[in-house]
């Protein structure tokens, strides 16, 4: 491993294409402000996004769930039996990696971080995080 390559977690997050599609759309919608959702799980697997509105003071660099619809969305998750399997969200003008305030605010060491980017290029770019105890570890990210 390079200076420049972050640790990396075992294992593999496995992400259906309508998902990576449902939240890339997300991304192109709001360019220029970070956007964020969930992603839902059934018996493990990914099933379906939810979008939640970003209420950061300056969306441009930072997101915050708004706390009432996450805090609904949680109790229908658990309510339906289903799981939390990520929370997304993106960079706007940075690269696709947990930034200071990201790895601060992590508060759910279960669930995989999906960060999007445009990147400098606009190049869009997706990968996966597992960041617990103040620390993000990569995942191989599987999109099929």
């Amino acid at each position: 491993m390079s200076l420049n390559e972050p640790a990396r977690e075992p294992g593999q997050a496995r992400l259906p294409r309508p998902l990576a599609n449902a939240i890339l759309d997300h991304v192109r919608e709001t360019p220029e402000h970070e956007v964020c959702g969930l992603v839902i799980a059934a018996d493990g697997l990914p099933q379906r996004c939810l979008r939640l509105g970003n209420l950061a003071p300056d969306p441009r660099d930072r997101y915050v769930m708004d706390p009432p619809a996450l805090i609904r969305a949680l109790y229908e998750i658990e309510q339906a039996g289903e799981t939390l399997f990520a929370i997304y969200h993106s960079h706007p003008l940075g690269q696709a990696v947990p930034s200071a305030i990201d790895i601060a605010d992590a508060a759910y060491p279960d669930a995989i971080y999906l960060i999007v980017t445009l990147g400098m290029r606009g190049v869009m770019e997706m990968r996966a995080w597992r960041i617990r105890d103040g620390r993000a570890l990569e995942m191989d990210l599987e999109i099929a």
